[in-house]
């Protein structure tokens, strides 16, 4: 039984998952928007809006924790720069935008942006 399970497993297991939610947000950050499913769409939202959150402190904290969680240096670093402009804002920092089916295979797609 799933109850009270919030998580999502998208067909992974566990270590596989992880990192591409990381590779995910990181490319979120280095493109400012990334097209992917709605399923992990709607799972890495939550992840890069913490990330931006904690990139707003802009200390050298906040850019230890980003680079435990993302892979790329670039990424964390435009992080930081981007979470300058979200200073007066308090969360809601991504928008998600349904696309329709994909072409090949049917499954929903979705656009990640960042506000």
């Amino acid at each position: 039984m799933r109850h009270r399970n919030k998580g999502v497993i998208l067909g992974r297991l566990k270590g596989p998952r992880e990192m591409m939610l990381r590779n995910l947000a990181s490319s979120v950050f280095m493109n400012e928007f990334v097209v992917t499913t709605k399923a992990k769409a709607k799972a890495v939202q939550p992840m890069v809006e913490h990330l931006l959150t904690v990139a707003k402190a802009g200390d050298l904290t906040a850019r230890r924790s980003l680079l435990a969680v993302l892979p790329q240096e670039e990424a964390v670093t435009k992080a930081l720069s981007l979470a300058q402009n979200y200073l007066e804002r308090n969360g809601g920092y991504t928008r998600l935008t349904n696309l329709g089916p994909r072409q090949g295979d049917g499954a929903e797609q979705a656009r990640l942006e960042l506000v």
